[in-house]
């Protein structure tokens, strides 16, 4: 549900706003093609050009990330859209607001434009002023997305702002976010893949970041892990970089951003810690730029359906939810049961009509079958095409290490 929100700045009672206030006519922003993006690369380096920007267009990552409206110009001549930054200003500085009007003025009619880049990691205490800024921005802008990155579950309560235990302070540090800042879009980061095994907190992180966008009727965007940043880390597989991207898809996730795009600009910045060096942005570029696409084609069939539910078939992790035992859908596997996720997507609560088969092990290919409740269609994300099964209601999937596949009911006429 959007919520109209104004805010009128005042100094002595005289408002030093330049920019007309939107009016109800203007274009409320909508997320559109789902987000592929970055961070550390072209742009926040100075090393956007047109080799670059080419670079992510063939990589399919479809937002990036600007300081100037030349780098906007350079997005757009490859249909790339552009989070230009403004920071977290001041506005009770007259002159700092009348900067930022400034600024939106600039650019809030640039094609490329898509957000406006505020902060990452902000605890409780900043969101009073987040708040303030996001209003402004949707009142001289409506258009384009303020986006703001929030800290993820293994932060502690000094971080978050919060205190209580993993769940609690996290779940409040979310709710007071959404209830303060009133965001469009929701994003966060957790990095999963460490030198000694996988964290234990990844599924909950997703569960709740899910609840969190649901009951906000907002978007969301999962940061997911793509080097060894940290000296505890390790850099995924390709196999690992799809399991990140089809379990956020499954649990209704609109978009994703790697963390980081380019080591090699990682290293040059000082931030580079144990991932090899390479001069194209992420070793496994190419398995990116085939997950990529299957991201936002798989994404963009699930965007006008609701969020039903993620349930987890084999192991049921923290934050997990097993299959309900009267669930519409039920899958079967060939050898011995494996790891199972089924994202379920539908108009109405109780209805799904389309599930995201998610093969959990993200080292072997496993052949599993769904049953559905009528006629089953299969969708072939690299074509963009449905088939319907050759077994009426039960469909055979052969999902990669980490994939998944995207089955639906066949409409009835």
């Amino acid at each position: 549900m959007k919520v109209t929100y104004v805010l009128l700045c005042v100094l002595g009672g005289a408002a030093f706003a330049t920019l007309p206030t939107a009016t109800a006519a203007d274009t409320e922003w909508r997320i559109g093609e789902p987000i592929v993006t970055y961070w550390a690369g072209p742009a926040s380096h100075n090393e956007l050009n047109d080799i670059t920007a080419a670079q992510l267009a063939a990589g399919g990552w479809n937002m990036g990330w600007a300081d100037t409206v030349a780098q906007l110009d350079i997005y757009y001549r490859y249909g790339i859209r552009g989070m230009f930054s403004i920071g977290v200003p001041d506005l009770d500085d007259p002159a700092v607001a009348s900067a930022l009007d400034e600024k939106i003025a600039q650019v809030r009619d640039h094609p490329a434009l898509y957000a406006y880049y505020l902060t990452d990691e902000p605890g409780a205490a900043a969101f009073a002023k987040l708040g303030k800024v996001v209003a402004y921005l949707r009142e001289r802008d409506p258009a384009h997305v303020a986006y703001i990155n929030l800290y993820p579950t293994y932060a502690n309560n000094e971080q978050l702002g919060i205190e209580g235990d993993t769940v609690t302070a996290y779940r409040e540090y979310l709710r007071q976010f959404v209830d303060i800042v009133r965001p469009d879009l929701l994003s966060y980061d957790h990095y999963h893949f460490k030198k000694n095994g996988d964290g234990g907190q990844y599924f909950l992180n997703l569960a709740l970041m899910r609840e969190a966008a649901l009951k906000a009727g907002v978007p969301f965007v999962n940061i997911i892990q793509a080097c060894a940043f940290n000296p505890g880390w390790r850099t995924p597989t390709a196999h690992e970089l799809r399991w990140l991207t089809y379990t956020s898809l499954a649990y209704g996730a609109q978009g994703i951003s790697h963390f980081v795009y380019n080591c090699r600009l990682c290293r040059k910045s000082g931030f580079f810690r144990d991932c090899p060096e390479s001069e194209v942005p992420l070793p496994i570029y190419w398995a990116a730029s085939r997950i990529n696409r299957d991201f936002v084609a798989v994404a963009e069939e699930l965007q006008p359906l609701n969020s039903l539910g993620a349930y987890h078939v084999g192991n049921v992790p923290q934050g997990g939810q097993p299959l309900p035992p009267d669930s519409h859908f039920t899958v079967t596997a060939s050898a011995n049961p494996p790891d199972i996720l089924l994202g379920c997507f539908g108009k109405s609560a109780g209805h799904p009509s389309h599930v995201l088969v998610v093969n959990l092990d993200y080292n072997n290919p496993v052949t599993t079958h769904l049953k559905g409740p009528g006629l089953l269609e299969v969708f072939h994300a690299p074509t963009r095409t449905w088939a319907p099964s050759p077994t009426g209601s039960t469909a055979k999937l052969d999902l990669p290490p980490g994939g998944g596949t995207l089955v639906r009911l066949v409409k009835q006429t």
